[in-house]
């Protein structure tokens, strides 16, 4: 019983009997044909019983592992491994059909190989997860063939596991030297220009051709009789907190993700860098209410704090109550901070109903807001409408995408700082911002 549940027929069996009934038809005409297609019958019923011996015949003749890494990183292409270990003394062909999460919605998952007399191979895929959770593996299936590809032998491994997808951590490798340099020319993607100096005084040098002469410490020159500099290094245990909408705006996705989880990555990487600047990092969501709150600390277990908030962090489909923002800002962060809130507006008036309560937190902290380019609307104005219909479609998209740069005009009138970005170029930009506000010393 167990036999017939692992055996499998393949093609070309079914490609050979075929050939045999066309033989037995063709007899009809020729008869002389009759006797020789029974013979050949026979040679396939005996090649599939010695197929069937030689592949049943070793109790255990391969074995396959799954090798996944402790956590999925959302967005992000996630390499997969299957190991097979071939212990047959003749080379196979195995088919790998892996049952993956039902998430990925994928229905033909399918990988073909061959692997040498007792040896051993790895196969690689790769899977982009597009939401947090937990993801279930089923059963790791290998369907083995013997060099007569006349039957297969089904094999079955790692039986339901599951994996939990966190925000983007390979992102959080990627930047994580941005932390010591204010450049990012070695990524190939632009450069931060370092504005002035913070005033925290670190030691007197000697100068050295490049040091800015206006930190020229006269006294010190002429004690030392030797031109002196004053060296200045960025202020320390300042306080930034990352502020997520989790409402409906946030729902909005491109490429997959939703605006929401964009944010959650950009989130995460960003709190390395400021813990990495010697800065205190904090976090929390709002929606109806305020939640998955971190206060903003500088402690070796604060990033394992915010990467546990934001794995719970789930989105609503309520209207987001700034209001509600600006009281618990008022009553829970004292200290004047850098608040970064990640949120979208896409019109005028969904910015001046949120902008009294902006205002009021732009008082007594340092307020960026960022918000999101609608790629999709650029790529309507950027093509050639070719009749009425896209015509009225391309004038309304360059009127959403003109009030998006009036918005960033707006909040600039009330010294509110912003971030107009493209949701892929989210982490980047909102880094660049932050080093830029270190730099200019204006927290």
């Amino acid at each position: 019983m167990k036999l017939f549940k692992s055996l499998y027929i393949n093609n070309f069996f079914f490609y050979s009997l075929l050939s045999i009934v066309g033989l037995f038809i063709c007899a009809f005409i020729f008869p002389a044909l009759y006797n020789g297609t029974w013979y050949l019958l026979l040679i396939l019923l005996t090649f599939v019983f010695l197929d069937i011996l030689i592949i049943f015949f070793t109790k255990s003749g391969i074995e396959g592992t799954r090798i996944l890494s402790e956590k999925l990183s959302n967005g992000d292409d996630n390499e997969i491994k299957v190991s097979i270990k071939n212990f047959y003394t003749f080379p196979i062909a195995v088919k790998i059909i892996d049952e993956i999460p039902f998430q990925f919605q994928i229905r033909n998952f399918e990988i073909k190989q061959k692997i040498k007399a007792s040896s051993e191979n790895e196969i690689n895929y790769f899977l982009r997860p597009t939401e947090r959770g937990e993801y279930h593996f089923g059963n790791l299936n290998v369907y083995v063939s013997s060099p007569l590809h006349l039957i297969s032998r089904r094999f079955q491994f790692d039986h339901n596991r599951m994996v939990p997808t966190y925000p983007s951590y390979i992102q959080l490798r990627k930047y994580s030297l941005m932390a010591f340099s204010n450049t990012l020319f070695q990524y190939g993607i632009k450069k931060i220009r370092k504005i002035g100096h913070t005033m925290e005084f670190e030691q007197i040098k000697e100068y050295t051709q490049g040091d800015d002469i206006r930190t020229l410490n006269w006294k010190a020159t002429a004690k030392k009789n030797a031109l002196m500099v004053n060296q200045f290094q960025d202020e320390k245990s300042q306080s930034v907190y990352m502020i997520i909408d989790k409402g409906r705006v946030m729902k909005m996705p491109f490429n997959g993700l939703s605006l929401l989880d964009y944010a959650i990555n950009a989130t995460l990487v960003l709190s390395s860098v400021i813990l990495k600047k010697q800065d205190k990092a904090g976090m929390f969501a709002f929606s109806k209410k305020v939640e998955n709150r971190v206060f903003a600390e500088r402690r070796s277990s604060q990033m394992q704090k915010i990467l546990d908030s934001l794995y719970n962090i789930k989105t609503d489909y309520f209207e987001s109550d700034f209001s509600r923002l600006y009281t618990d800002i008022k009553k829970n962060i004292n200290q004047r901070s850098l608040i970064i809130l990640y949120t979208n507006f896409e019109t005028m008036d969904g910015l001046h109903r949120q902008l009294p309560y902006l205002k009021g937190i732009a008082k007594n902290h340092l307020l960026v807001v960022i918000f999101f380019n609608n790629t999709e609307l650029n790529e309507i104005i950027n093509n050639k409408a070719e009749n009425i219909q896209e015509v009225y479609d391309k004038v309304i998209a360059e009127k959403f995408a003109f009030e998006k740069r009036l918005i960033v005009n707006e909040l600039k009138k009330y010294g509110i700082y912003s971030v107009l970005t493209q949701p892929e170029n989210l982490t980047l930009d909102t880094i660049n911002k932050y080093l830029e506000i270190k730099a200019r010393g204006i927290l």
